[in-house]
């Protein structure tokens, strides 16, 4: 009997000593795992870089420990330059190429270096007139608005400014063109005309803007008769924002004031130097189908990106010109681009 009690006393204890070996192989490999997993977290940087197709990827692969070594440095900006075409009838022209283009920047002709035709989300500033003279126009200044949401991208976001003698944030971005639409019976028109404190908030807000692509929509009936801020001030703003501006000015044959005489120069001054437009109606009626007009215009712009033979970083305006390349017999056709831009001082 007492052998066979000190047969499975041996037993016991074997059996003990295997499982304590294999909890300490178990812990061994744990411990290894860990510190690769340390180790190539040390020793690797991380990585952030654009989805690339399979192939792509096995191309770069060789080469990108070296490139990630480095540190990737802009020597010069990327200048981006929306571009509408029109033809004779004021109708948008699709399907040109790069080489259709030629842009100069201080009449130096540059190379293209980025083109594009794509349908790119926007973010979209509407600002409308609700003074006590928008009073029988309102309605359709409604509708003309709704036009130009139903025709968006359904990734754009927008806002909404209203003025009257002063200039009411309405609505902060949105992707919702209902949030627009229930806000839109408040713009009830009272008041005098504070057009360019209005421009003023909204180029400012556009800092906030998603999307690298951003315009507003004007729609006014006069010129600015209660601003704080001055016209000089404002252009000069809108210069520096790089924010598309069109504009529809509803305007009657008769001018009481002379605000109203040079409202239509104003708001042509502030849109066609951002390569917007300006639209100069006399009936309440066209606000919509012009509204519609701008935003398939929006859709269906070029855009071309260079980087300036010239780099010096000088703080300055540097004018710009597109011009067209096209094959002979064609009809005449009109581009509508921004003026120039303040090169970074940095």
């Amino acid at each position: 009997m007492d052998g066979v009690t000190d047969c499975a006393r041996e037993f016991s204890a074997n059996l003990a000593t295997r499982q304590w070996q294999r909890l300490l192989l178990c812990c061994a490999v744990a411990l290894l795992a860990t510190c690769r997993v340390a180790f190539a977290q040390t020793d690797e940087p991380e990585i952030h870089i654009p989805s690339r197709s399979t192939s792509d990827v096995s191309s770069r692969s060789d080469d990108l420990s070296t490139k990630a070594a480095k540190p990737l440095k802009a020597n010069v900006e990327l200048v981006l330059v929306p571009v509408t075409v029109t033809d004779p009838m004021n109708r948008s022209v699709l399907g040109l190429e790069k080489d259709n283009f030629h842009i100069y920047e201080n009449k130096e002709l540059q190379t293209v270096q980025y083109f594009s035709s794509e349908d790119a989300p926007v973010s979209v500033g509407v600002v409308l007139d609700s003074s006590g003279s928008m009073a029988s126009k309102i309605d359709r200044a409604r509708e003309a608005v709704l036009e130009l949401l139903i025709s968006a991208n359904p990734n754009d976001e927008f806002f909404l400014v209203t003025f009257s003698d002063t200039p009411n944030e309405v609505m902060d971005f949105t992707n919702s063109v209902e949030d627009i639409q229930s806000k839109l019976p408040y713009a009830f028109p009272k008041g005098r005309t504070a057009l360019l404190d209005a421009l003023y908030l909204a180029i400012t807000k556009m800092k906030r803007a998603k999307y690298s692509k951003k315009a507003l929509l004007v729609i006014s009936d006069g010129g600015d008769n209660h601003s704080r801020y001055t016209e000089h001030e404002v252009t000069d703003l809108v210069k520096e924002a790089d924010v598309l501006v069109y504009a529809i000015g509803i305007y009657d044959h008769s001018f009481p004031t002379e605000e109203e005489r040079l409202g239509p120069t104003l708001l042509t001054e502030v849109s066609e130097g951002t390569g917007g437009r300006c639209f100069t109606i006399d009936n309440p009626g066209e606000l919509p189908e012009t509204a519609g007009r701008i935003g398939a215009e929006l859709r269906n712009q070029y855009v071309l990106g260079y980087r300036p033979n010239n780099a010096v970083h000088d703080g300055k305006w540097h004018k710009i010109k597109v011009k067209l390349v096209l094959p002979k017999g064609l009809p005449p056709l009109m581009t509508h681009a921004k003026q120039g831009y303040y090169r970074s001082a940095e």
